[in-house]
């Protein structure tokens, strides 16, 4: 029987306490490990961290979906007004986990609907590649090329460094001088 590889994460920025999470159960881990014909890895550091990223605040939000009703919510201990105020720790962790499904609400919408099924399928649900070509319909071999794509597409949202080729010089960001309220003035030609 094989060792498992297993490490410890943090659940996102702010994450106090750490996961341990199984590298033999993620298929982005498995991309990383793998190499192409040129001897690179499928996916790069910055894809696996922003899918990696992405993956544990989906866990910590707890936005698996369940098989069985959650029943925990209509415990006396936790219904009424005093259950935030007798337990501080709870009411915390509630908060973090609703800031973490509010992450992952904004990641896909930034991502945009194209590639957020692709980033749910592998990074959140653990499907393989397969399953997920399978799944949205796709031809054989095309799910990593959309995979590779929307992973660079989280990186650049999350602000990894090597996500992908440098923007243009002229592509960056829009930045102004200006003071608070500051409207620049446009002149209009009539040589046109």
């Amino acid at each position: 029987m094989p060792v498992s590889k297993s490490r410890r994460r943090t659940a996102g920025p702010a994450a106090t306490a750490a996961a341990v999470v199984n590298d033999e159960e993620s298929p982005l881990a498995w991309l990383r490990r793998r190499k192409d014909r040129n001897g690179e890895p499928m996916i790069s550091q910055a894809q696996f961290d922003a899918g990696e990223r992405l993956r544990a605040d989906f866990w910590f939000a707890q936005m698996t979906p369940r098989t069985t009703t959650n029943w925990s919510a209509l415990s006396p201990t936790k219904r009424g007004r005093r259950y935030g105020a007798t337990r501080p720790a709870a009411a915390d962790m509630l908060d973090n986990a609703a800031a973490a499904a509010e992450r992952v609400r904004r990641v896909l919408a930034a991502v945009g609907p194209e590639l957020s099924g692709v980033l749910i399928d592998v990074c959140c649900h653990l499907k393989g590649l397969e399953e997920a070509e399978r799944a949205a319909g796709w031809p054989q071999r095309s799910g990593k090329i959309v995979l590779q794509l929307a992973l660079t597409r989280l990186a650049r949202h999350y602000g990894i460094e090597g996500s992908g080729p440098a923007p243009a010089p002229g592509a960056a960001r829009v930045r102004h001088w200006g003071d608070d309220g500051y409207r620049p003035a446009f002149e209009i030609s009539d040589e046109e």
